[in-house]
């Protein structure tokens, strides 16, 4: 298991224009996580938002990213329904020690969500 710290970055920008413009599910989805990770003793899992990861036609789009391993990018995500994936998942991706968690043990969302995988830097 690796014990590097991982950055799980919620774009909190998009809208979502159809139903209400002013609604922001990013902002929504990251209060959701960071309670979520708030009601765990895990401390080595830090959620951070940020205003933009220009993926804005696939609106509740995080990263999830470490020193020394890839980073994913991953979109289509839901505020109401993906929470506990998206935790669990960034618990899979924090022990693997390449970032890559096998296709099998990755949460349905993740699998059809890939945006982008991105090598890391310092490999």
């Amino acid at each position: 298991m690796d014990n590097a710290p991982v950055t799980l970055f919620v774009c909190v920008s998009c809208r979502e224009a159809d139903t209400n413009p002013e609604i922001r599910p990013g902002r929504l989805l990251m209060d959701r996580i960071a309670a979520a990770l708030e009601a765990t003793s895990e401390t080595r899992l830090v959620a951070k938002s940020v205003e933009c990861l220009s993926v804005c036609k696939r609106p509740c789009t995080i990263a999830l990213a470490a020193e020394s391993k890839w980073t994913y990018v991953i979109g289509d995500l839901s505020r109401d329904v993906h929470v506990d994936e998206i935790v669990a998942a960034a618990l899979r991706y924090r022990e693997s020690e390449t970032g890559i968690v096998p296709w099998r043990e990755r949460p349905q969302s993740f699998r059809k969500g890939v945006i982008a995988r991105i090598p890391p830097l310092n490999k």
